[in-house]
């Protein structure tokens, strides 16, 4: 059974980071690393705070975590000093805890029972996730683990990032052979280019494709599915197709000026950076030396922020139309165990630059056919002007104001499948689109999210796809609502050839 006065004895302790100065020096993760036996007992002590409640919120996919992962489990095996149990158990419902465990706003943790009067007190599930996920990866308990038998079927999973990967290495898991598609240069999709490295070591992606390669996936790069090869190839070539080619397409701001040299959307700087960052010589659009503006203050804007500034800008700034959030949850806005509504504060904000709240751009600024300049204006809560509008300078736009569904080409068009009213793909309840064996998953099917719900919405696509081909599934998925048991009697096996 659990401590029952751990969370009474021990506080929450965040991980340590190193200091703000040296951080923007590089583009190394953020964290510092601890001597192994004091890391190893400070986790001890946090995952000693969990209490192992009746109900878990933490671990349900309405208000905690996406993928349904044991965390009262695994915090009591690690409190034990039980790190290889709890290794199992994390991986029991989560591919790439490595990934989740920098990279998840940890939705959990909110909804801990600790959290219910102070939203900063739940335990630390982020840190001990991660904590579990680098130690098995040390300890080499983490091994390939391919299929004792192959089903004779084959799969094409167009996309890497995290969605595409959990769905491919399930898939590749229960027997099929499975090949993951990818039109950049390199694997992991957003993993890769959209995240930077001051966030998750792309070491970390290389690290678990080679284990997928062990296991037997076989991954293409320079691919474009749909184009090369075709649609009629693909269809003739794989026994069922997962889409896992995300929500691209970016959001544009249409105020004037917006034609401006200087103004470009957040992921294709971002990309432009991580591809720098990969080795591929100095990147064509670059922050050095610019003041730059970042329209948006979600996840994204605050990457382009810590990006900005390891390139050496001049200054920095980020906006957000929205009021600044509280500092503590309001009961009336966002009810425990529900993620708050409250200011969130990304490392990257710690290093520098200021953020701006409630107001919009007005127009860019330009000389000589590049921006100089935005005219901003000061808003309310319904996003109308107050006051007079006013210009900061600005010579790099970043527009971060989210995305609108999935790009559409060849492969959409030739698989007759149009996006809805939310530019996203629309799919049964065992994610199967219209088009007879194409299944969807992760952004291209939810809008953008976060990396757990990719994680999760590939694993269930991957056993819908199991029992699509084989007439039931053992895999493991989680329960959310597109989820149900695919029951054999419902789904028949597909007929050879």
């Amino acid at each position: 059974m659990p401590d029952p006065r751990g969370f009474l004895r021990y506080d929450r302790r965040e991980p340590p980071r190193r200091p703000a100065a040296e951080r923007v020096r590089d583009w190394a993760e953020v964290h510092r690393a601890q001597p192994p036996d004091e890391e190893a007992l400070s986790i001890r002590e946090q995952a000693a705070r969990c209490m192992d409640c009746g109900i878990p919120f933490c671990h349900s996919a309405g208000t905690g975590c996406p993928l349904g992962n044991l965390i009262p489990e695994w915090n009591d095996l690690v409190r034990r000093d039980l790190w290889a149990e709890a290794a199992d158990r994390l991986h029991a419902t989560d591919n790439f805890p490595e990934f989740t465990g920098r990279l998840c706003p940890a939705p959990c943790e909110s909804a801990c029972v600790l959290a219910r009067d102070d939203h900063t007190a739940g335990v630390t599930v982020e840190r001990i996730e991660r904590a579990i996920a680098d130690r098995a990866w040390a300890d080499g308990r983490v091994p390939p683990r391919p299929p004792a038998r192959s089903t004779g079927r084959s799969v094409a999973v167009v996309g890497s990032g995290p969605a595409g990967l959990a769905a491919a290495q399930q898939l590749t898991r229960a027997g099929h052979a499975v090949t993951v598609l990818e039109r950049a240069d390199r694997l992991g999709g957003l993993l890769r280019y959209g995240i930077p490295a001051f966030k998750m070591d792309k070491a970390l992606v290389d690290r678990r494709l080679a284990q997928m390669r062990a296991e037997g996936t076989v991954f293409r790069t320079g691919t474009e599915a749909g184009i090369d090869p075709d649609v009629a190839t693909l269809r003739a070539g794989f026994d069922a197709v997962v889409l896992a080619v995300g929500a691209g397409r970016a959001r544009d701001l249409a105020v004037p000026g917006r034609e401006l040299g200087g103004v470009h959307p957040a992921m294709e700087y971002l990309v432009a950076a991580n591809h720098e960052c990969e080795g591929d010589g100095p990147a064509a659009l670059t922050a050095a030396g610019r003041h730059v503006v970042i329209v948006g203050g979600g996840d994204t804007g605050a990457d382009c922020f810590g990006t900005a500034l390891r390139q050496g800008a001049r200054s920095v700034t980020q906006l957000d139309y929205r009021p600044r959030p509280p500092g503590r949850r309001d009961e009336d806005v966002t009810p425990w165990p529900l993620a708050p509504w409250v200011l969130r504060t990304a490392p990257a904000h710690e290093e520098g630059g200021t953020r701006r709240f409630e107001v919009t751009v007005q127009r860019f600024v330009g000389s000589r056919g590049r921006v100089r300049a935005l005219e901003l204006a000061e808003v309310d809560a319904r996003r109308l002007p107050l006051g007079d509008p006013f210009e900061i300078p600005c010579d790099l736009a970043l527009l971060a104001v989210g995305f609108e569904g999935v790009q559409r080409g060849p492969l959409l068009d030739a698989l007759g499948l149009t996006p809805g009213v939310r530019g996203t793909l629309d799919c049964d309840e065992r994610w199967q689109t219209s088009a007879p064996g194409v299944f969807v998953c992760g952004d291209a099917h939810r809008g953008a999210s976060l990396v757990v719900w990719a994680i999760a919405e590939g694993r269930a696509a991957a056993r819908g796809v199991d029992a699509f081909l084989t007439g039931e599934s053992a895999l493991s998925a989680p329960v959310h609502p597109r989820s149900l048991h695919l029951d054999p009697r419902r789904f028949p096996a597909r007929p050879p050839g």
